[in-house]
């Protein structure tokens, strides 16, 4: 289980429009491989994208920090350009998630401590990955996601709750109605251009290659009951360990699913993180309010540095 880069070829077709960067793939065994972009060097910053994004999602922020960072973004397996196989072949399970993390990262062999971005589900991959190894991780940026069991006060959005029906799944998998859909409702400051919906949508261009969209969904575990739920008590029982940890949360205000009541959640388990909050911004705030948002990144994880 080693990084692999495959033959010289061809950077990404302009169907990506932005994401100018050389493909790396590391061998997950089975046959599987996951895709992943690293570019520039220095201290490494580790981003983790949620469902139903990918990489791509990272490009500027990508862009903004490699001048002075190792920036490394990974795709899940079944997610942007990794392989996408089916569930015979692969565990569709937030543990899996983490296992598959835990190992890329062990790959890279990295020297010192990572700062660590996430978005949506990428917060329970990344810090279930980082309460095993605190360690490693040197700072935190939190972006519209959550650590821990939906909030007591959060009821669990109806179209996620569809989503895990009969006719949901339909439409996801015959339809791509969930990427499509997050990228209208994703950004509500401004208006997601269509090229730019098109590459977050592009990955999933057939049933089988949606596969993922829908696993991440049906996986979310909501009661003791659920597979995963476990995982994420105890994430959310170790986020005292970071209580040190510089922190920033970047949020978007107009975000239905990870809204105020998750905000609250971390601001309690990190009441030392800087906050941003972007009242007008959606779901998908480093695309939303990317002007404003990346260079208080860029400079939170620039002015930590070391």
């Amino acid at each position: 289980m080693t990084p692999v880069d495959p033959a010289p070829r061809p950077l990404h077709p302009p169907l990506f429009p932005n994401y100018p960067f050389h493909p790396h793939y590391f061998d997950r065994g089975s046959g599987l491989r996951m895709h992943y972009v690293d570019e520039g060097e220095g201290p490494p910053v580790l981003m983790v994208h949620g469902n139903p994004s990918w990489s791509f999602y990272y490009r500027n922020l990508v862009k903004a920090l490699s001048g002075t960072h190792r920036c490394i973004a990974p795709d899940h397996i079944g997610m942007g350009l990794s392989d996408k196989p089916d569930d015979a072949s692969y565990a569709y399970t937030l543990a899996q998630r983490i296992d598959d993390l835990d190992a890329f990262i062990a790959s890279l062999k990295l020297t010192e401590p990572l700062t660590l971005v996430m978005h949506d589900w990428g917060g329970m991959i990344g810090m279930g990955w980082a309460v095993r190894h605190p360690e490693q991780v040197a700072r935190l940026v939190i972006l519209n996601t959550g650590a821990f069991p939906l909030p007591p006060e959060k009821p669990f959005p109806w179209p996620l709750k569809f989503t895990r029906t009969w006719l949901g799944a339909l439409l996801v998998r015959g339809f791509n109605a969930f990427a499509f859909g997050t990228t209208v409702i994703g950004c509500r400051r401004n208006r997601m251009p269509a090229n730019i919906a098109r590459a977050y949508c592009a990955p999933y261009n057939s049933w089988a290659n949606r596969i993922a969209t829908l696993r991440f969904v049906q996986d979310i575990p909501l009661s003791p009951a659920d597979a995963g739920y476990a995982i994420v008590k105890h994430a959310e029982a170790n986020l005292h360990i970071f209580k040190d940890t510089p922190a920033m949360i970047g949020w978007g205000g107009k975000d239905f699913v990870f809204d105020a009541a998750f905000l609250r959640q971390w601001q309690k388990h990190l009441p030392h993180a800087k906050v941003h909050l972007i009242p007008d911004a959606g779901h998908y705030v480093l695309e939303d309010a990317a002007d404003e948002l990346i260079p208080l990144i860029t400079q939170f994880v620039r002015s930590s540095a070391g």
